[in-house]
């Protein structure tokens, strides 16, 4: 039997009933340090799971064009699979199975956005897992 798992930007606005799992490293704006408005605990966000985000190293290479999309897909696999993360991506995927939850960043669209290749990795654990991105 399938489960939805879905994935969607924080800054979107909240559905009745949808239990939002933040995956974000920080809730900031660009600077790293002011908070962002948008984003507010038990609003916008019901947990926060900082152990899914990718690493800040990671993400600051992207953006500085230091790498590829490609490049950074395969070194956030790499970190979800790492010893240290595993064990946490296969209980959460189990997790997906017992509840319906929504993972969330602050991309618009999951194209581009780890939110979409952590859901994935999730799938790989648990392929009953139907992933629908709003």
């Amino acid at each position: 039997m399938e489960k939805e798992l879905f994935t969607k930007s924080i800054i979107k606005e909240k559905e009745p009933d949808e239990k939002r799992i933040s995956v974000m490293s920080r809730h900031t704006k660009e600077d790293g340090i002011t908070p962002d408005e948008r984003i507010v605990e038990g609003e916008t966000f019901d947990e926060w799971r900082k152990e899914f985000a990718p690493p800040g190293s990671l993400v600051g290479a992207y953006y500085r064009k230091e790498l590829s999309w490609d490049d950074f897909e395969r070194k956030y696999i790499e970190f979800l699979r790492s010893p240290e993360v595993k064990q946490e991506v296969e209980s959460f995927a189990r997790r997906c199975t017992e509840e319906t939850l929504t993972l969330m960043c602050i991309e618009d669209t999951a194209d581009r956005c780890h939110r979409r290749l952590l859901a994935e990795e999730l799938k790989q654990y648990q392929p009953q897992l139907k992933i629908i991105h709003k």
